[in-house]
């Protein structure tokens, strides 16, 4: 290119200094000298100011649209690296300014196709696993009745029981992804009502108390925890969100049977939001994991999955509900120490009624 923009440079500077030349041999009373000093002082001020404009201003951005169309062929985003021209007036440089622009947002739309690919291969296997346990579970314990095992009742009695169990894990993870699928794509509409999330909580633990029991895990409320909060919220979403918290926390409890563990409910005022914290004193979560808890059938230890049970799918609702609320779900967590899940929801302000309802 800088040898393009000699050669036009040299051949406009011999034409305006040749043109100059000649117009001065027109003017009676010019020396030979004269002539001479302007077709040389003509040359080099047009060759110069013709070879910075070309070279500077046309022909090297002209090689820098080339190399990033060459790069673009090659499926090279390597330059989007690199720090884009500044603002210009010069047209050449925004043309290549856009064209930098549009790489990068086609290497953006690249890398979320990419991701999305990633997501939907480990989701497909994912769910694969987790249809695949209670399936040949069900099917082993009836293939083994159809054998000859039925005739003997008590073995009978015993898969049959196994087999609807499996059945009816199978049709919790079910539901559980249907609710997801329709969470994410809006269809499930929040009912907004104001109630008392104190109540609420009341009637969570209540349910959760015996599996709590069969863990060694007190449900307690916090010292002080209000007998009435009103907040502006789905009921029945609510309670899943909770729900699904405690569950939670009591499936990863401490492995020391010995050890007493407890899961706390706590509500704290936050301004124009109440601020419901879920508290554990369990296994805890490490660092690495926090920013995946959320994510479908994603699980901390996997090799204590069917252990715990459970679809894996109870956070990843817990986010997209809380979402459709417009908050979000915080996480606190120390290995060996326990886990602090956190949320806040409007609450009622004074002089509303209790039993309006919107639906959003």
């Amino acid at each position: 290119m800088q040898q393009t923009a000699r050669a036009v440079a040299i051949l406009l500077a011999l034409s305006v200094a040749g043109i100059t030349a000649a117009f001065l041999s027109l003017v009676e009373g010019t020396s030979a000298w004269a002539i001479v000093v302007a077709f040389a002082v003509s040359f080099a001020a047009t060759y110069l100011l013709s070879f910075i404009t070309l070279e500077f201003f046309i022909f090297r951005e002209i090689n820098r649209i080339q190399e990033v169309l060459q790069k673009l062929k090659k499926k090279n985003f390597s330059f989007l690296k690199e720090e884009n021209a500044a603002s210009s007036r010069n047209p050449l440089r925004l043309i290549n300014q856009e064209i930098f622009n549009y790489a990068e947002l086609k290497q953006r739309e690249i890398d979320e196709l990419k991701r999305m690919a990633d997501f939907r291969r480990e989701f497909l296997a994912d769910v694969s696993h987790e249809l695949k346990t209670p399936i040949f579970a069900a099917q082993g314990y009836i293939y083994t009745l159809l054998d000859g095992a039925v005739k003997d009742k008590t073995v009978r009695d015993k898969f049959l029981k196994k087999a609807a169990k499996s059945l009816d894990g199978l049709d919790v993870l079910v539901q559980d992804l249907l609710m997801l699928s329709q969470l994410e794509n809006k269809q499930i509409k929040m009912l907004y009502s104001y109630f008392n999330l104190s109540e609420l909580i009341r009637e969570v633990f209540d349910q959760m108390e015996g599996k709590a029991e069969s863990k060694v895990i007190t449900l307690r409320l916090a010292p002080g925890f209000p007998d009435q909060v009103w907040v502006w919220a789905d009921k029945q979403r609510i309670q899943q969100v909770i729900t699904n918290l405690t569950s939670n926390a009591i499936k990863y409890s401490k492995e020391d049977p010995e050890e007493e563990g407890w899961v706390e409910a706590d509500l704290q005022e936050d301004g124009d939001r109440i601020k419901v914290l879920i508290k554990d004193n369990g296994r805890g979560i490490s660092a690495e994991h926090l920013n995946r808890i959320f994510e479908r059938f994603y699980r901390v230890d996997r090799s204590r999955a069917k252990v715990s049970g459970g679809s894996g799918l109870g956070l990843a609702i817990v986010k997209h509900i809380l979402e459709a609320h417009k908050t979000v779900i915080d996480v606190q967590s120390e290995v060996g120490k326990g886990s602090v899940f956190s949320f806040r929801l409007k609450k009622r302000k004074e002089k509303k009624a209790k039993k309006k309802q919107v639906e959003v």
